[in-house]
């Protein structure tokens, strides 16, 4: 069966290479390493929510009242398998899911700059499990399309698709870097959290800048430290406690790698501390949380010793 995006791909996309390469990605989700997620998205078959909503900011499925007593059970032996949640709010029949990371505090940052949303063509680049996916098509997106490689999350969007098939979007298992694949295809890209995670930023941004449509947009958010300077902190080995964090900007850097990559216009919209409001533990994320890896005698650095961390934003254009 082809994605449904596939028809809506730009002129100069070679779909036979990403037709091919999307089956190649797939073939890693029947790995026994992801059983527990797979079992996890396949509890709820057969279960329909009575509806999809947004409501107030929460991504809302049906009610408790949609389930029999069997129903009930499997749905919330489903939602234990993906503890700890890490993107939300969601209501899933009535389970109320407070995630670690609030994204619908994000989501309302981002909201008055995405410009207009209906009928667009949308990115959404390292999705997680599909929040802002349900936001975008309630704005009225032609398509939206989820680039997450984690088989994880892959299935933790399954279980809602499973529980109510929305076909306006889809989430395929591309990382940022296959994203130059789709050439002038999308009307908007959403790229939260990302930049940072990665090697070569300006690269990204590049391979960005190949998949906009002439008059398209990025909402682009990162994390970077303070300061005027136009420099990225490298951490040696962790950085609040994470690996795989490589590059952490100042906003004018950020900027300066935004004008490297070829952009013209850009527009900083927020840049402010991350703090324990946005990301912190909860009972469906009971993790250590952004608290724990901060210096509690000092909190502007981390347990590290290095400057505790910022989120800046920024929307561009071509």
């Amino acid at each position: 069966m082809l994605p449904s995006w596939e028809s809506l791909l730009g002129p100069r996309a070679d779909r036979d290479r990403l037709l091919e390469l999307r089956t190649q990605l797939n073939e890693r989700l029947g790995d026994e390493r992801w059983k527990r997620w797979r079992e996890g998205a396949a509890g709820v078959e057969g279960i329909r929510a009575s509806r999809l909503s947004i409501e107030g900011d929460r991504v809302r499925f049906g009610s408790a009242e949609d389930l029999n007593e069997e129903e009930a059970g499997r749905v919330s032996e489903s939602l234990k398998a993906f503890l700890p949640w890490k993107k939300g709010p969601y209501e899933i029949f009535g389970h109320a899911i407070e995630a670690e990371w609030r994204s619908d505090i994000k989501w309302q940052r981002i909201l008055p700059y995405l410009g207009e949303v209906k009928d667009n063509v949308v990115a959404d680049i390292g999705c997680h499990n599909g929040y802002y996916m349900y936001h975008l098509r309630a704005l009225g997106a032609k398509n939206v399309i989820g680039f997450e490689p984690m088989p994880i999350n892959y299935f933790n969007h399954q279980l809602m698709q499973n529980i109510y098939p929305t076909p306006e979007i889809s989430l395929e298992l591309f990382g940022v870097e296959h994203v130059d694949l789709f050439p002038e295809s999308f009307d908007l890209i959403l790229c939260m959290g990302i930049l940072y995670h990665h090697t070569d930023p300006v690269g990204l941004l590049r391979k960005m800048r190949i998949a906009l449509k002439p008059k398209g947009r990025i909402i682009i958010d990162c994390q970077g430290i303070s300061g005027d300077d136009c420099v990225s902190l490298t951490p040696t080995n962790r950085y609040a406690g994470a690996t795989g964090v490589w590059f952490l900007p100042t906003m004018s850097c950020l900027q300066n790698w935004i004008r490297r990559a070829g952009f013209s216009q850009q527009k900083p919209f927020y840049s402010a501390p991350l703090d324990s409001h946005e990301q912190r533990a909860t009972p469906w994320a009971d993790v250590k949380s952004l608290k724990d890896f901060l210096n509690p005698e000092d909190e502007t650095h981390t347990i590290e010793g290095h400057p505790a961390p910022w989120r800046h934003y920024i929307m561009v254009k071509i």
